[in-house]
Parts: structure tokens; sequence; C-alpha cells
């Protein structure tokens, strides 16, 4: 479907937050071409892995008033190497195990793979395990997913043809660390043939990102040190994105809200609008993604995903989670934007995902040959084993009462999409469930068969939200 891009809302732009040291891009952030500027990083026990960094801010000068902070962040990205206890390459050091030694880094709390080009697969296994910041212990080996593909731009989109897009694994969240050891094992392939055609991608890179600590507006008002007694900061103006991703939910809330609160039904069989914290809210910095919205004429159905992202987090790093995520996707993977429309955490918080306005039909990167005329949730966590709190399955079917019935969609009902390929072949109509799961859209466990086994549930009572 076509879909169209609207423009954003000029307002003055202002400065930007100080970090303490200079730092570069992430795998991939600089455009083709494009020479990275001069970095300062400290010393490394091995200076051919040293991390390329990317921080969310510039430097500004000092102010006499103390001015209001974005909230920071940063990526490192470090280089991949054949291991010594690897198995010896075939056809090439591609296709050996690759890795990183244990090391020292700086904080981070969500690591990823990435590698070069998007349409390469990685067959093998990818392992982490990390040191707890101020921790002398380490984890034990994590499994990062892998099967990542069915994620993304549509083929034929301009985001898809971006030039951007990068291969990668899943994101996994580990709290709060310093130190990072990797692993990287493709599959075991008796036939010399089939070992050369099953390598490793080229440019793998261990991503660890820093969410960076948690906005004004989730912290609350704060003391200022340095300030005459009854001086109050200044509040630092709003940047064209920080605007224009905030104007489009105008309607809904005051600009620059935090929360879009709850809401009675309007039309009968739309559900009762639920409380939804914004991208303000959970701290996502809007110079990241990339300007404008895309649009899609309608929401006919909405899929759901777990972000297989681990379920070690409590509901107050959730913000922290889903920034993670959202440079993850952005600076790491090239991807436009948050690949999700909605975000949904443990406890039931219902999350703005991709700018350009929870009621409007905003084409999303979530499940690979139907963005169009959709709508993807992310329960943040893995439910492949475990079973999902009764909260998320509330909080999906809300969710779906509201932003279908906005379509005149029925949750217990049936749609039918075109496909833009993946896999069912391009231009094949294919009727889903009104509220899927990803792997119905695609060859995927996602999301994960506990929670795909509430999806029932969920259409039950958001039809019944629904007044059906």
């Amino acid at each position: 479907m076509r879909a169209y891009l609207a423009t954003s809302i000029a307002v003055t732009c202002a400065t930007a937050l100080a970090l303490p040291f200079s730092l570069a891009t992430p795998a991939g952030a600089l455009p083709l071409g494009a020479a990275a500027a001069p970095t300062a990083v400290p010393p490394a026990a091995d200076p051919a892995a040293d991390p390329v960094v990317h921080p969310s801010a510039r430097e500004a000068a000092p102010d006499a008033v103390p001015q209001e902070t974005d909230v920071a962040g940063s990526t490192q990205s470090l280089p991949l190497a054949p291991l010594g206890d690897g198995r010896r390459a075939v056809g090439g050091s591609g296709a050996g195990v690759q890795g990183l030694a244990r090391r020292d880094v700086r904080p981070f709390s969500l690591v990823g793979v990435v590698w070069d080009d998007a349409r390469a697969h990685l067959h093998g296994t990818v392992q982490v395990r990390t040191r707890a910041t101020g921790n002398a212990q380490w984890s034990a080996w994590q499994d990062v997913e892998i099967h990542n593909d069915d994620h993304g731009a549509d083929p034929g989109t301009a985001e898809a043809a971006s030039g951007a897009l990068r291969g990668a694994t899943a994101p996994l969240w580990v709290g709060d660390s310093d130190g990072v050891e990797v692993r990287v094992r493709p599959d075991r392939q008796d036939d010399i043939a089939a070992a050369v055609a099953e390598a490793l991608p080229e440019g793998l890179r261990i991503e660890l990102v820093d969410p960076g600590p948690e906005p004004a507006a989730a912290r609350g008002p704060e003391p200022r040190a340095g300030l005459a007694h009854g001086a109050r900061a200044a509040r630092r103006a709003p940047t064209v994105e920080e605007a224009a991703a905030a104007s489009v939910n105008a309607q809904l809330a005051s600009v620059g809200t935090a929360v879009i609160p709850a809401a009675a039904a309007a039309k009968p069989y739309i559900g009762p609008r639920p409380r939804i914290i914004t991208r303000k809210g959970w701290g996502a910095d809007e110079r990241l993604r990339e300007k404008g919205f895309v649009y899609t004429k309608a929401v006919k159905a909405a899929f759901v995903h777990h972000s297989a992202t681990g379920n070690n987090y409590t509901c107050k790093q959730a913000p922290s989670v889903l920034r993670s995520i959202y440079r993850y996707h952005t600076q790491s993977s090239g991807w436009r934007d948050f690949g999700y429309n909605f975000a949904v955490d443990k406890c039931g918080n219902i999350y703005e995902g991709r700018a350009g306005g929870v009621a409007k039909p905003v084409r999303g990167a979530h499940t690979l040959g139907f963005n169009t005329n959709s709508m993807g949730i992310a329960v943040l966590g893995t439910y492949g084993s475990t079973t999902p709190p009764a909260a998320v399955v509330t909080a999906v079917a809300k969710l779906t009462a509201w932003k279908l019935g906005l379509h005149g969609v029925n949750p217990k009902g049936k749609t039918t999409l075109v496909s833009a390929g993946g896999k069912y072949k391009k231009g094949k109509k294919v009727t889903f469930n009104s509220i899927a799961g990803h792997r119905d859209g695609y060859s995927t466990a996602c999301p994960g068969a506990r929670l795909y086994g509430k999806l029932g549930t969920a259409r039950t009572a958001s039809a019944k939200y629904q007044g059906r």
C-alpha cells in the first residue's frame, strides 16, 4: 500500500547535552563514504579491538543557568575475531568460531551482534556472558536469539532500500554491566561445500548499548545544586523532532506529556483508550530516528511479538529496556525508528513505539511482509517457556480493543492482508486472525509458545472491551 510522509512542525532547536568525553559512531552509523571524527578512548588490553562508541548528544558550552538535559546513552561497537579454540576455517576465515575474549568495557545494559549484509543469514549460535558493574562474578553463558531477519521493513519500501540496514541478532537485556565475552559458533557441516556456504557473515560486531539515565519526566522534579534559593533551572526548548513526535498526539493529551491518560469509549465497538506512556515518558531521543513519519492506510490486524530480550528486568527498568532496543534498532541495525508500534512490559504498562501518533496508522518494521495495514505489539521479555503474566494479556486486549476499534475491526474476526514478500510470495493474499502472532506471518517461534497460547484469551477479552 502506498505510504505517505508527514511533515514535522518546526520549532526552535536548543543546545544539546554535554558528555565527558568525545566518542564516535557505532557499526554502520555513518553514511557510506563519510569519515569518522577522531575519537578519544581509554587504552584497552587489545588495541586491535578498541570499541567505537556513539553518544546521543553533542558537547555544549556551559551556561550561567543549568539546562534541563537530554537522556544520554551510547553504543560501544567491538569487532569480533577468530578465536584460538575454534575449528579451523573451511574455505576462509569466516567459517571458524569468532568472538571476543573476556574484557573490561564501559557500562552497558543490552547486547546484540550485527554484521555487514542484512541479506546474509547467521547459521550458528551466539552466546555472551557478562559481569555486573561493581561485581567480580561473571554470568553463565546466555544464548542470543539469532533469528531476527523476520522483523524489519517490507521489501520494496524506502526503509528497506535505504542502504543503512545491517544483519542483526535480537538484542538481549543483561542489566548494568562492565565486562563482556562473546562467542559465535557456525553450524557444524560435514560437507566442505556446505561448510563454505554456511560460513559466518562478514563484519561481525558486538554492540553494547547503554540506555543512559531515566528522563526527567520519569524522575520527577529534582533539586538543582548551585542554584540560588527560589531560582529555577532553565527548561530546554524542544528540538524539531521532539515537537513533531509530541504534536501528533495533541488531540489525546497536552503536547509534551509523559502519559496519555485512559479515556472512556467514544463510540460503539471502540474499546476504551488505555493509559499509554509516550515516547517522551520513556525517554526516546528523537534525534536517533529519521525525520518525518510514514503511514499506511488502515490498521486491519495486530501482530503480537515478544522482544526476546529476556525476562531479567523489573518494570521500573522497562523504559531503559525500550531506550536500549530503540538505540539498537536505529544505530546498530540501521532501521528508521523503533520497529514496533507499541510495547507492553510484564506489569501491563503500555508504551508508544514508532513515532507518528498512537491513534494513527503508522507503518512499523515488525512483521516482514505484512507491515502495511497492521500494527506490531512487542511484549518485553521471552515467552517460549515462560508464561506471560495476566497483566500482559489484559494490556494486549485493551490496546487492541481501542486501536482495532478505531478502524472498525472485530478482535475475534479475520482479516486479509497482501504480502510484500517473505514467508509468502509478494502479492499473495493471506487471511489472519485480527489479533495474530508473529509466527502467523513468518517462519519464526515469535512470540514464544506460551504467549502465543494466550492470544485466544486476548481476542475474547478484546471483543468484550469493544462491547461485542
